[in-house]
């Protein structure tokens, strides 16, 4: 067993002093200066000590000074103890505890060395004005009577009264709160209270339970002037291999107010995460939720979609990887079918990497099976596999080739693909498709010095891609390849498509030309503008606006300006084939750092995405402002513009102030969206929320909608 050597509560008590005097008619033993008195792990000074042999009662005088093995420390004028410091009376007390918190009283009793009763008390977190230390500090609580319990670690107070800067704001006969620097402790929090727009004036009474060493619970029961009392819970658990983290509600639902039906609600959202050994590892997440108006009026929290699963991984070195898992989906609008939402039933794939090199170049080989069924319309099964090989060569002048194979073969069984949300009629059946592509991938990187200016480099890059020529493909069913977007990212993929159901097929060439300036203080300037050219059929002719649906493809280019730390611009953008200057894709964001002070910008346009409500492109600015004003305050404001339909999108804004034993903080948000069916706002449009926390003591909140 590690550690020092354990200390006898019942040790005699030993001290050191300048001087001694023993008194053997009297029993007295007195010491005088710098007094140090020791029993176990208590250490007491004092500048004179008196014990009565006869008594076993031990007189400390003058600033006296009585050290826990907890590392609490007590202050006194004089104080008088016995059996062995753990009994006594000490007056003029004060106390320096974890956390920067400290306490004083009149006077305290110690009982059992664990409880300490005091009268007339003050306590706080703050520091004291250097300039006036005579000035009362930021907050503080007063008390008539406060016991600080040891073992169960709380302090409770009776007839207590919070004031700040001297002024009292707040009064009540009991207050209790854990003992600064407990990890947990169970006990009641601050109440939660405020008045929004659904809910009407509400109040929550937060209770923690710290259960044991590795779990607790809060449990928070609110009520409302418009909504039936609502139960809230969050529960977390640490385990030997893993954790369980979740949160549930459940109350009746008043949809009268916001246009729907009275109702019992509630959700669940539960995650685990799970160790199996030093290879595999294994999971759940389970998120179901009456609707979105009832996560969005309790302030929950919120998702537009939710997914509940349960999968394991498995990692063998840099060579392998599999996983396993099972999927179900909740979306939450009303105009979502539920019937047509699918469960993935199973997914299970399989990646292996070979360290070693086969005709000069690595080797990735994967397998997945994947299930996807509905209640109503389209469902299929599908078997896919795929091969890359990939080899790297340095040419005579300097030059980089890469030399790309890519194959992949898939079988699907499908069923009911006539109806929504594929339509594909023809999809219907067992159905195969192979597909191999080939690519030689050659860039050319010309770097000059500039000096003390840095470097600078100019990289043309050209790939040509070739293999079978693959059509529409409307007999293959479409599950995951139904968005798309072509950027600078995805120019030179041999598959540009996101997922495996559409294979992109025919040859092409891929171009670029990109140039940096390399700063020697790190920074740098860098673009790239490159195009596609297909030399017969396209694969993405269903993709109307995609960028590739001509045989000439949208230009694509980025462009990074970032010379120094504190500024940086970063842009894509997508012009049309046919005329540069006609935007298709353009998502730019600019940082500026002055300072304590930050700015940034930015402008969204993406084209109009016939899967998502409402169907229309997004044409957005952004701005956005955040600073430090001096040691302890903090600000920003933000805000989305919608060009297209000239309104704003959302405007959020917030201040907060910290210091060594106070918080406030007050956020603003502002939502313009509505719901696509209804065009009428979402609930909680308007949020204003208003933190005040009390270091070691708690906080408050108070929130308005």
């Amino acid at each position: 067993m590690g550690g020092g050597p354990q200390q006898d509560p019942n040790a005699p008590v030993t001290f050191t002093a300048d001087e001694v005097e023993y008194d053997r008619d009297r029993g007295l033993v007195i010491a005088r200066g710098r007094v140090e008195a020791w029993q176990g792990e208590r250490l007491l000074r004092a500048d004179e000590f008196t014990y009565d042999r006869n008594t076993g009662v031990a007189t400390a005088r003058g600033n006296v000074q009585l050290l826990e093995a907890d590392g609490t420390v007590l202050f006194a004028d004089e104080a008088e103890l016995k059996d062995r410091f753990r009994d006594g009376v000490l007056t003029g007390v004060r106390a320096l505890l974890a956390a920067n918190a400290r306490l004083a009283a009149n006077g305290a009793r110690r009982t059992g060395g664990t409880i300490n009763e005091l009268g007339r008390v003050v306590y706080s977190a703050c520091d004291l004005c250097e300039d006036d230390p005579t000035a009362p500090p930021l907050w503080q609580v007063q008390a008539r009577r406060a016991i600080q319990d040891k073992d169960a670690r709380r302090i409770t107070y009776r007839d207590a009264t919070v004031r700040f800067a001297g002024v009292p704001l707040l009064y009540t006969p009991y207050l209790s709160h854990p003992e600064p620097g407990t990890p947990r402790a169970s006990g009641f929090l601050f109440p939660t209270m405020g008045i929004t727009r659904f809910l009407g004036a509400f109040v929550g009474f937060p209770y923690y339970w710290a259960i044991d060493d590795s779990s607790d619970l809060m449990i928070t029961p609110m009520f409302s002037a418009r909504q039936y009392p609502n139960l809230g819970l969050e529960y977390r658990r640490r385990l030997n291999s893993g954790e369980i983290i979740g949160s549930a509600s459940i109350g009746g639902f008043n949809g009268n107010d916001t246009g729907g039906k009275d109702d019992i609600a509630g959700h669940v959202f539960l995650k685990g995460r799970f160790t199996v050994d030093e290879n595999w590892r294994a999971g759940f997440d389970l998120n179901r939720a009456s609707n979105e108006l009832y996560l969005r009026t309790f302030r929950y929290e919120y998702r537009r979609v939710l997914t509940s699963q349960v999968y394991t991984e498995g990692f063998f070195g840099t060579e392998g990887y599999a996983r396993a898992d099972a999927r179900a989906y909740q979306g939450l609008r009303s105009s979502d079918d539920t019937r047509q939402v699918p469960y993935v039933l199973p997914n299970l794939y399989y990646e292996h990497a070979p360290h070693g090199k086969v005709l000069g170049g690595f080797v990735t080989a994967d397998v997945n099976a994947l299930g996807i069924y509905r209640d109503i319309g389209s469902m299929s099964q599908r078997l896919a596999t795929r091969v890359t090989w990939e080899r790297p060569e340095v040419g005579p002048l300097g030059d980089l080739w890469t030399f790309r194979l890519q194959g992949d073969a898939l079988g699907y069984r499908a069923s009911g693909q006539q109806e929504p949300p594929t339509n594909l009629p023809d999809a219907n059946g067992n159905n195969a498709v192979g597909n191999i592509r080939a690519a030689i991938d050659w860039r050319m990187p010309f770097v000059r010095s500039a000096g003390e200016w840095g470097s600078q480099t100019i990289e043309p890059r050209v790939q040509f891609v070739t293999g079978p020529r693959m059509g529409p493909q409307r007999r293959i069913p479409n599950e995951d390849s139904v968005d798309f977007e072509f950027t600078d990212a995805n120019l030179f993929q041999l598959n540009r498509f996101t997922g495996r159901d559409r294979q992109e097929g025919g040859t092409r060439v891929d171009t670029a030309i990109r140039a940096a300036w390399d700063f020697p203080n790190g920074g740098q300037v860098e673009g790239l503008v490159g195009r596609s050219f297909r030399f017969d059929d396209n694969s993405f002719n269903p993709y109307p606006g995609s960028g590739l649906d001509r045989r000439a493809s949208d230009y694509v280019a980025r462009l990074r300006v970032a010379p120094t730390s504190w500024f940086e611009v970063l842009g894509r953008v997508r012009t049309d084939s046919e005329n540069p200057f006609d935007r298709r894709l353009v998502d730019t964001v600019a940082t500026l750092g002055l300072g304590n002070v930050t700015l940034n910008a930015g402008y969204l346009y993406s084209p109009p995405l016939p899967y998502l409500l409402p169907v229309r492109a997004r044409d957005e600015v952004s701005v956005g402002v955040s600073a430090r004003i001096g040691e302890y305050w903090r600000a920003n404001i933000s805000g989305r513009y919608d060009l297209g339909i000239e309104r704003p999108v959302l405007i959020a804004g917030s201040v907060g102030y910290e210091d060594e034993c106070f918080i406030l903080e007050g956020r603003f948000i502002k939502r313009f969206a509505q719901d696509p069916t209804t065009q009428s706002n979402y609930p909680a449009d308007t949020v204003v929320l208003v933190r005040i926390g009390l270091k070691t003591i708690g906080d408050y909140f108070l929130r308005a909608i």
